[in-house]
């Protein structure tokens, strides 16, 4: 992953990390992405670990973007739009923990921005159901094996709608 000066990192976990990262990839001013686990306790998990859902992660994505391109804000809503945030542990077919819907956090702003940013999606009364969401200060980010990184690239598919 790029890590520049001028640049930021967001969090997101949103399901199958592969779509997710896909989503993010086309956004102008997102420089790079990582696919791995955050949120849970186990040091350096696999993916085969976390899939058990015993080690409490998240599939998650990082995103280093611009922030002079594109606003933590503009990104927030990528995130909205992309999911579900209603289904605890689940989006669509993948069930359990490591699919939850959050947001991992890196500042204070960051966290009341997220938090200003759910609370406006809860209220705008586009979801029948309450947001499942949980957002967190970001801990260790536990980047997954190679062969999970740009996935849907590498199999010849750029965007997941």
């Amino acid at each position: 992953m790029v890590r520049e000066t001028g640049r930021e990192t967001a969090y997101f976990a949103a399901g199958c990390f592969w779509g997710v990262e896909a989503a993010f990839r086309q956004v102008p001013g997102v420089v790079d992405t990582a696919v791995g686990y955050m949120g849970g306790t186990t040091e350096n998990p696999t993916y085969e670990e976390v899939c058990t859902g015993a080690t409490g992660h998240a599939e998650t994505v990082a995103v280093v973007f611009d922030p002079l391109v594109v606003s933590y804000a503009a990104l927030l809503e990528v995130f909205w739009d992309i999911h579900d945030p209603t289904t605890r542990d689940r989006q669509g077919p993948d069930v359990g923990t490591q699919y939850r819907s959050a947001i991992f956090t890196t500042s204070p702003e960051q966290y009341s921005e997220a938090l200003a940013s759910l609370e406006r999606r809860q209220r705008s009364g586009w979801y029948r159901r309450p947001i499942a969401t949980v957002i967190s200060p970001a801990g260790p980010f536990y980047r997954a094996e190679e062969y999970h990184q740009r996935y849907l690239e590498k199999q010849g598919s750029r965007r997941i709608r």
